[in-house]
């Protein structure tokens, strides 16, 4: 892949499209689905399998406006407190569906922003992890944390590495001064660099980092020194993600003026020259938006087609069952995704019934099995290996995809993707483009309005 792009193919290709951490998406999570439900798809795990535990924390201090996460935004720290109490209540709930203290292979403490909480807290939520969960010894497990450098003093890192976490993923977003104030997120290089020094003193394994194109201010130019800044600190990964502007859907973007937005070649402008910087840098470009060093987990990972993907991205786990915990959290066990009520209100309501809290979720019927396999196969290896889907699901796939591959003719006029009777391969020009070329898979997208997501680029 390469950072030259076709304007005209953006044009074409480039409408909105799920990013694919689920399939179906979550917009077909329905309420219908039930705490009966996921108590049967917990109760279905393979006991001999360990677990990925997925924590999430609402909690922010300040609102940063480009941000659609699920979020309080508080200065009452004195909730935290008791959001950890009950997490402890859901986790008291799970244990009789997990059994004795099932191994946790795979941690992850999302948010909003997971070093609100003070550092009793924190100890205290690892507790009744482990009190659930056997904690792999060393740095056997991939534990990792989600942490806004601002609220990340050497202390409270010292703490995070003691309680066994060894990645950290950092918000930057970008370092120019205008832009940070515009996004009302304000976090020098120097403090940022201070954090990654610690950090690597402290033997954490991977450190990754976040950056958004097509925020206000930003020009070619002042993003490539952004990027040049970041290169300086050498991430093991680097996730970059377009800036959707839907201040209709969330109010903070309403704070963002549109005229302060770059233009969409600019935009474009800003991400080809991105590209063709981590490349020239060494970094592998793993799919969608991230890249990873060629040594890195990740990449390695893609080489050996054992890369996965769940509600964090991408993962070199990613066929273990993921259990959610907390507001909003989503748990993917199995054939089953199962998402808890976003709203706190109703999340604790039903803590104190008691009953799990779940919201919605959907079970997943034998087609909607075999789409996921090959949208994560595409999403994950940029290829699909025909016969072997054929012989694992006994079946002819250009019989069962037939209307997918005339939906793919197009694309593959375009150069987007070579067909041919072994094999999908998405091409260099077609991988930025890849979230379009999953959606001709997509059963559910056919009949809804693209608008409920993301642009492709």
């Amino acid at each position: 892949m390469n950072g030259t792009l076709d304007a005209a193919l953006v044009a074409a290709y480039g409408n909105s499209a799920p990013r694919y951490t689920s399939y179906p998406p979550a917009t077909q999570f329905h309420s219908q689905f039930g705490a009966g439900e996921l108590a049967d798809a917990i109760g279905a795990h393979d006991p001999a399998q360990p677990w990925s535990l997925y924590v999430h924390i609402p909690f922010c201090a300040s609102v940063c406006y480009y941000c659609a996460c699920n979020k309080i935004v508080t200065k009452h720290t004195e909730r935290s407190g008791a959001y950890i109490a009950r997490l402890g209540e859901e986790l008291k709930l799970l244990a009789p569906l997990l059994g004795r203290r099932p191994a946790l292979k795979q941690l992850h403490w999302g948010g909003g922003t997971p070093t609100f909480l003070s550092q009793d807290e924190m100890r205290v939520l690892m507790g009744l992890i482990a009190e659930r969960f056997a904690l792999l010894e060393g740095d056997e497990g991939e534990y990792s944390i989600e942490i806004d450098p601002r609220h990340a003093p050497d202390d409270t890192l010292h703490l995070l590495r003691a309680l066994g976490f060894n990645r950290l993923s950092f918000g930057i977003q970008d370092f120019d001064p205008r832009v940070q104030t515009a996004i009302h997120r304000e976090q020098p290089y120097a403090l940022v660099a201070r954090v990654f020094a610690t950090a690597r003193k402290l033997g954490f394994q991977s450190l990754s980092t976040d950056l958004i194109y097509g925020l206000p201010h930003q020009s070619r130019e002042s993003f490539a020194q952004t990027v040049e800044q970041l290169l300086t600190l050498s991430p093991e990964r680097i996730s970059l993600f377009n800036y959707a502007h839907l201040p209709e859907r969330f109010a903070p973007q309403r704070r963002i003026q549109a005229a302060d937005l770059p233009a969409a070649d600019v935009k474009l402008g800003i991400l080809g020259d991105t590209i063709d910087r981590l490349r020239a840098a060494g970094y592998v470009y793993i799919g969608l938006d991230h890249f990873a060093k060629a040594d890195d987990e990740l990449a390695v990972a893609q080489q050996e087609r054992t890369l996965g993907r769940n509600f964090q991205g991408y993962t070199t786990n990613g066929g273990l069952d993921v259990l959610g915990i907390g507001a909003s959290a989503v748990s993917r066990i199995g054939n089953v995704y199962s998402q808890n009520a976003a709203d706190l209100e109703e999340y604790e309501a039903s803590l104190d019934r008691p009953a799990l809290p779940v919201r919605r979720g959907f079970s997943l019927n034998g087609d909607d099995l075999l789409r996921r396999e090959v949208i994560t196969d595409l999403l994950c290896h940029m290829n699909l290996d025909v016969p072997a889907f054929e012989r694992k699901h006994n079946l002819s796939f250009r019989t069962y995809f037939a209307s997918e591959l005339m939906g793919l003719g197009p694309m593959q006029h375009d150069g987007l993707v070579d067909i041919d009777e072994n094999r999908i391969q998405v091409t260099p020009r077609g991988q930025l483009l890849v979230r379009a070329i999953c959606a001709v898979f997509d059963r559910y997208l056919r009949a809804s309005n693209r608008r409920q997501f993301s642009r492709v680029v």
